[in-house]
């Protein structure tokens, strides 16, 4: 299967934007090559600033730029743009609902070696907990540019969030990206699987393994938008399937199973685990290695859902 980093999608997008769009401009804080502004840059010099190590003044020049007609579009690693900046983001563009996108590379624990200080695993709840802001995690590189494009389209602002490491392109040029809604890539009655970003591909996995080995037949859902929620989607897959495991790169408080957990409570109780970071800092060390210590493979997806489908049928 091929594999390409989801930060070279944005990148790329970028770079489609600003051949179509003169109003497109990109600002990065000192690591422009590796959040791949780098093309941007190159092409369009005139649109772009590098800022240096000054996440906040990042964020401000950014939210100028958004009040003179321009459509700025910023990155540097998530734990910077999330942690830094949080109050700017806050009160200076999103209380202001300000036409900015921010993009959020070297996320999860997959950034490896970097260790714990470079691992964001906070930024979806930091994110998706302030008014007007809408969060995205794409599954794969295609899907990321689909999502930068699509937010250029949307008024106000936009969290992207994506990573450094190279993941397997699980879609197509033709799979549809509709801001807000889901995508379902594998239809079941057992039990529902809702993943974001790159842990789509470790539960699509999950989802053949359970499919040929435990005779277990599961919905998947790639959950591409956190904010808003596809709560419609949520409520259906619940009430036909009666269980749901979701899975995150991030912890477990205020992610992705925390966002569907408030649908369910609210709306349609279900017996759910939450496979994710458990209240837990990550580590150094290879990508492949830090998924296995922190139980986040297809394997442990699959013994989640053996564990929920016993409480499915206990209650």
């Amino acid at each position: 299967m091929e594999k390409k980093a989801t930060r070279f999608g944005f990148g790329e997008a970028l770079v489609e934007l600003g051949k179509e769009n003169n109003k497109i401009f990109v600002l990065g804080a000192d690591t422009v090559s590796s959040v791949a502004l780098n093309s941007f840059a190159t092409l369009f010099p005139t649109r772009f600033l590098n800022v240096g190590i000054a996440e906040t003044n990042l964020v401000g020049i950014a939210a100028g730029l958004s009040l003179v007609g321009f459509i700025p579009f910023i990155s540097t690693y998530s734990i910077f743009i999330s942690g830094r900046a949080w109050e700017q983001i806050r009160n200076t563009i999103c209380y202001s609902n300000l036409n900015v996108k921010i993009g959020g590379s070297h996320s999860g624990i997959t950034v490896g070696a970097d260790g714990a200080t470079h691992q964001a695993l906070e930024d979806i709840s930091i994110m998706r907990c302030i008014p007007n802001m809408n969060v995205i995690c794409p599954c794969d590189f295609i899907e990321t540019k689909k999502a930068v494009i699509a937010s250029s389209k949307l008024a106000g602002p936009v969290y992207i969030r994506y990573s450094r490491e190279e993941t397997p392109i699980i879609t197509n040029h033709d799979t549809p990206f509709n801001f807000g809604k889901a995508n379902i890539l594998e239809h079941g009655d057992d039990v529902a699987i809702i993943a974001c970003g790159n842990m789509v591909y470790e539960a699509l996995k999950a989802t053949q393994i359970l499919k040929n080995e435990k005779h277990i037949h599961a919905t998947l859902i790639n959950l591409h938008t956190i904010k808003p929620i596809d709560e419609d989607s949520i409520i259906k897959v619940a009430k036909k399937c009666k269980a749901i495991v979701s899975v995150e790169e991030h912890q477990i408080y205020g992610g992705l199973g925390s966002a569907i957990s408030e649908v369910l409570g609210a709306k349609c109780p279900t017996p759910i685990e939450m496979i994710g970071m458990y209240d837990t800092f990550g580590e150094s060390g290879k990508p492949s290695e830090l998924l296995a210590k922190f139980k986040l493979t297809s394997y442990d997806i699959i013994n989640r859902v053996l564990k929920v489908i016993q409480r499915k049928h206990t209650n």
